[in-house]
């Protein structure tokens, strides 16, 4: 049998092929598969060897289509969107299932508010997977990604859920009348976000007391700063409910804006494009 047979060619190997070229890493078609490099780059390397030709010139940091490789890709997209396209319409592929991987905070203060909003503008099942911190927990079958960044993801589709802006806050019982907020004890969160250090430096206020509580999620610091156990650094989008509720207070008027922040991700062969509208809008949207 000819081992150059292009009929039974796995698919898989061809969205390999297709995400590398498109982000011009092995790393960003990682980043966007949920698959490691290595994953990626033996698929490209299956796919070479049937197809006899080389599709990529290997450089010290990066990757270069040569020049079949250039001629196949339009081929490759123009299939890879036909099937999606033919599968959703007969089948309703990537209407009916949906896989979020998104930190438990998120999940907990910014999803669950507009979750009804979510359910009816995507009518199927939706699965969430927490994620701490790294984002290399993600699952080769998450459709989409809630991370904190710059939005210098390589993903076909993103878009930021909302501007972040940070302050101070604590529960009204412990502001007792004469006392500074700057003598309370600090809640301190691992991860991504700026931290009492940062705010210090960028609002010019004296050095902050060494925090004796730290958590790994924003959520559980917050639960700590509404049982008055000290003031927290809170993301104003994710408090909304509990500054609403007057659970928790603004103790300063400063307000720290940071050009991070969470965004959706996902890779265009993996939804539809009215399913990323409908999450777009929900997400985006105020509390149902």
């Amino acid at each position: 049998m000819d081992d150059r047979s292009f009929d039974n060619l796995p698919l898989e190997w061809v969205r390999a092929f297709e995400a590398a070229a498109r982000t011009g890493s092995f790393t960003g078609a990682a980043a966007e598969t949920g698959l490691t490099q290595s994953a990626i780059s033996q698929r490209i390397g299956h796919l070479e060897r049937r197809l006899s030709t080389r599709l990529f010139v290997r450089q010290a940091r990066s990757i270069a289509l040569t020049v079949e490789g250039e001629a196949w890709l339009p081929h490759v997209r123009t299939a890879l969107e036909s099937l999606r396209e033919s599968s959703e319409a007969l089948f309703g592929v990537a209407r009916d299932r949906l896989t979020i991987s998104a930190s438990t905070s998120v999940i907990d203060l910014w999803i669950a508010p507009r979750l009804g909003r979510l359910r009816a503008a995507t009518g199927g099942q939706i699965t969430f997977r927490t994620m701490v911190l790294s984002a290399e927990t993600a699952h080769d079958d998450d459709t989409v990604r809630i991370r904190y960044g710059a939005g210098d993801w390589p993903h076909a589709l993103k878009v930021p859920l909302y501007p972040e802006v940070m302050a101070p806050l604590a529960a009204p019982g412990l502001l007792s009348a004469g006392t500074s907020w700057h003598d309370l004890p600090r809640i301190a969160v691992s991860g991504p976000r700026p931290g009492w250090t940062d705010w210090a430096a960028r609002t010019g206020t004296p050095t902050t007391p060494v925090p004796l509580l730290r958590f790994d999620t924003f959520s559980s610091a917050l639960a700590a700063a509404r049982a008055g156990q000290g003031v927290v650094l809170g993301s104003l989008p994710l408090c909304q409910a509990d500054l609403q509720s007057g659970r928790l207070v603004p103790v300063s008027e400063d307000r720290l804006a940071h050009h991070e922040t969470y965004w959706l991700l996902a890779a265009k062969e993996r939804i539809s494009r009215s399913q990323w509208d409908a999450l777009c809008d929900s997400l985006a949207a105020g509390p149902a």
